[in-house]
């Protein structure tokens, strides 16, 4: 499975940002897409996860200022950044994996990831 993410780049605070990413398959192993972000030092913190038909979770540090959302066919999702302050400057990635148990588990590592894209706050 290939993730691809783009739309990273520098904004303002408070400046809308939108991220996507494409995977190469839409398939059980894709059923669930999430967005993480990481920081130079300190470990890969988990922001969103969804099924394509779930509710999705979301990380109390984006609540209510970011939403994820996935395309009609699947294979594509996107995370919609309002609001971004300093804090949020970070590399974004895109992973996927299956469901366990029906479920997107919230402390498992996904077996795909993509490259990433560096979102900066500035």
């Amino acid at each position: 499975v290939q993730l691809v993410e783009s739309g990273g780049g520098t904004v303002q605070p408070g400046e809308s940002l939108k991220l996507s990413c494409v995977a190469s398959e839409s398939t059980s192993k894709t059923s669930c897409m999430s967005w993480w972000r990481q920081v130079p030092g300190k470990d890969r913190e988990l922001l969103t996860v969804v099924n394509v038909r779930g509710t999705p979770y979301y990380a109390d540090s984006i609540k209510g200022r970011f939403t994820i959302s996935r395309d009609n066919g699947g294979n594509t999702a996107h995370l919609q950044m309002n609001s971004p302050q300093a804090a949020d400057t970070a590399k974004y990635y895109c992973a996927a994996g299956p469901t366990r148990n029906g479920y997107c588990s919230t402390l498992a590592r996904p077996p795909y990831w993509g490259q990433g894209t560096q979102v900066t706050v500035s």
